[in-house]
């Protein structure tokens, strides 16, 4: 592990190390990554400890039960373990793959605003995503109202195909088939 001050600006958090495993300085691992062991294609981690920013590098890694489990360099027993549980993992935006034709990444999406219908068919500004998550069917975005929405409601929308009409990341909008009132 080394200190920085070269953390990336464009960094995005893809996961989280949870807890120390045996002896040897091994840690279970979290990934936010689809399949979760992409995460290890995405090195170096930086991650924030009470020392500050610190660039992680990857010894060794293995799938254990439904779950990963990390060997860190430097990091070898358990105390060192224990001292890094909780941290997230970072990475620079750049090491990630472009996203495909109609692909977006979730932190792409945060922050965006969204516009749906009224009654009239008549364009409103829903609010701004909050979160996204994943429930099994689709993915769900959360809505939080903003001084401009329409109302003061949280609103669940699915980012379906029959939803979802257009991203503009430029604009930071995205135009949804969703009613006020649904």
């Amino acid at each position: 592990m080394t200190p920085t001050q070269n953390v990336p600006e464009d960094r995005i958090q893809i996961g989280q190390l949870r807890s120390a495993y045996g002896l040897n300085g091994w840690l279970w691992v979290y990934s936010n990554t689809e399949p979760m062991s992409n995460i290890f294609d995405y090195l170096p981690w930086y991650i924030e400890t009470k020392a500050g920013w610190q660039i992680i590098d990857v010894k060794r890694w293995k799938p254990h039960g439904k779950g990963l489990v990390v060997s860190l360099k430097g990091v070898s027993d358990r105390t060192a373990a224990d001292g890094l549980v909780g941290a997230n993992v970072w990475i620079s935006k750049s090491q990630l793959p472009q996203a495909g034709v109609d692909e977006f990444y979730w932190s792409d999406l945060k922050g965006l605003t969204v516009l749906g219908l009224n009654d009239e068919e008549q364009e409103v500004n829903l609010g701004k995503i909050h979160e996204l998550f994943e429930t099994g069917a689709n993915d769900v975005m959360v809505v939080r109202a903003t001084p401009e929405s329409i109302d003061s409601e949280e609103r669940m929308i699915p980012w379906h195909k029959d939803v979802v009409q257009r991203v503009d990341i430029e604009a930071g909008r995205i135009y949804v088939n969703w009613g006020v009132d649904y």
